[in-house]
């Protein structure tokens, strides 16, 4: 695994007035649920084009490190996806703390 505790990854923000929450996905095929996250804040803004996303919702891309995001994604039941730039998965990391 290329990610470690501290490894600082990009995440979609979608922003409801003051709430923040953070993007995830269902890939219908394997009935898998998962947050897309980015190495680079560049390969991040590139492949915002292929998500599944609100036409009319506000986004916003932020670091959060990975303990932090694993945290979240166990509270939410998903899996964590590491995306390159062009949509597609690199990494499948374990949502563990």
């Amino acid at each position: 695994m290329t990610v470690q505790a501290n490894t600082w990854l990009y995440v979609a923000i979608q922003k409801f007035g003051n709430a923040e929450q953070i993007v995830g996905q269902t890939d219908t095929e394997h009935e898998v649920s998962y947050i897309p996250a980015f190495l680079s804040k560049d390969a991040a803004q590139q492949a915002m084009f292929h998500m599944h996303l609100e036409k009319k919702g506000k986004y916003e891309l932020q670091a959060i490190i990975y303990e932090d995001l694993a945290q979240h994604a166990i509270e939410g039941g998903f899996l964590i996806f590491v995306i390159d730039e062009e949509g597609n998965v690199v990494e499948r990391l374990p949502a563990e703390a």
